[in-house]
């Protein structure tokens, strides 16, 4: 016997002859599928639907083009039969709830077996409802009205949900913009006072997110020091000018002053005490304080990375004369980034060092300045590192 052909009907605008009541009908919205084995099954269905205003139907007597034809078309509801040759309507229910774009489509099943096992295993696969052939019109209109009802119920809570996905996205881009902003302005403040183009905060920071990657830390590490770490030298606003400023070599007393920016950079992002905030709101010299609230982890690292850049691996350093490990890692590695860009750029004491001498005088330190470690993740990226020299350079 000659299989019947597929039949698939997907114009709305569809009006079949002597259809005079269906075209008096109100269209109702909704795309309305029907798979059966047997056209005449499916033309039944089309006119009972026309006649109560569905007009937007796609059909197949194919079933195994079935998964492939509602992939394709996205209909609102799907009136699946149960019993056709090849493939079984429960196979293909089960195969379009494995889909995430059908797991939630309506399927009423229709079947002439009322073996209570079928309806059992149609329903454990995620079937909607059932109608039983022959199909009765006062069942099908409301089953096919509540189906559409709850898909379109569905789809308003999927809109709704993704334009509250999109919102919450357009603002969390939003606050990272803002907060980058704010500290690159930060950090540029402290620059500019001691005479600086403010373009060192920013490839000091992406030095040491270059650094991190190469050491394996997770991107949330990378992304908090490459903002954290612009502020390294934040403390240079509380550091007097002519101390700040000064052209020729410092003396003891000056340097001393000078190393207090790594202590002052600290108090930047501490909580403020309420006897500080007192004495803030008197005190005439507002740039010897600076409101800050250190429980972010943003904040938190700054702070960190504040009072440790200046630490030695070897404990020579200030202010804390740590050493080794008790260095805080994002320390460590500012501390690389920060002398590398020193060695690299022009200042009021000396002028820019060639790459390789810069590289020179880093590797003689490598285990007394610098953890061995991090400087061989900076080593290891300095093509990386030298495109960030060019995109970055001074305008001046």
């Amino acid at each position: 016997m000659q299989q019947t052909p597929p039949v698939t009907i997907e114009d709305s605008r569809f009006q079949p002859a002597g259809a005079a009541h269906a075209e008096s009908a109100e269209r109702k919205p909704g795309r309305i599928a029907v798979v059966d084995d047997e056209s005449t099954n499916i033309k039944v269905l089309r006119r009972y639907l026309q006649l109560a205003g569905y007009f937007d139907f796609v059909s197949t007597t194919v079933a195994s083009d079935c998964v492939a034809l509602i992939m394709r078309e996205q209909p609102d509801v799907l009136l699946l039969d149960v019993m056709m040759p090849d493939v079984n309507g429960l196979d293909v229910l089960r195969d379009l709830r494995a889909q995430p774009s059908t797991a939630q489509l309506p399927i009423i099943i229709l079947t002439a077996d009322t073996n209570a096992d079928t309806r059992r295993k149609a329903l454990e696969l995620g079937a909607t409802d059932f109608l039983s052939k022959p199909v009765d019109a006062n069942e099908l209109l409301p089953r096919v009205r509540n189906s559409l009802l709850i898909k379109a119920h569905q789809d308003h809570l999927r809109q709704y949900a993704q334009r509250l996905e999109d919102e919450v996205a357009r603002r969390t881009r939003e606050l990272t913009r803002t907060r980058q902003e704010v500290v690159h302005c930060l950090a540029r403040a402290a620059e500019y006072r001691d005479n600086e183009t403010g373009r060192h905060v920013l490839r000091v920071g992406r030095y040491a997110g270059v650094i991190a990657r190469e050491l394996g830390m997770d991107r949330e590490f990378v992304e908090l020091i490459e903002l954290a770490a612009p502020l390294h030298d934040v403390g240079k606003i509380g550091i007097a000018d002519e101390v700040l400023r000064k052209p020729g070599k410092l003396t003891p007393d000056e340097f001393e002053v000078m190393q207090t920016h790594a202590g002052l950079g600290r108090k930047v992002f501490d909580c403020v005490s309420t006897s500080e905030w007192d004495t803030f709101r008197q005190h005439t010299d507002i740039g010897q304080m600076i409101l800050g609230g250190g429980q972010s982890s943003l904040l938190a690292m700054a702070a960190r990375i504040a009072i440790t850049h200046h630490e030695r691996w070897d404990g020579s350093g200030y202010p804390l004369a740590l050493a080794g490990e008790d260095i805080p890692i994002e320390g460590r590695i500012t501390a690389v980034a920060d002398v590398f860009d020193a060695l690299s750029t022009k200042r009021p004491y000396k002028p820019a060092f060639p790459l390789e001498k810069c590289l020179d005088i880093m590797k003689a330190e490598r285990g007394t300045h610098f953890d061995a470690r991090v400087l061989d993740a900076f080593l290891a990226r300095i093509r990386e590192v030298v495109q960030i020299q060019i995109e970055f350079a001074d305008c001046n």
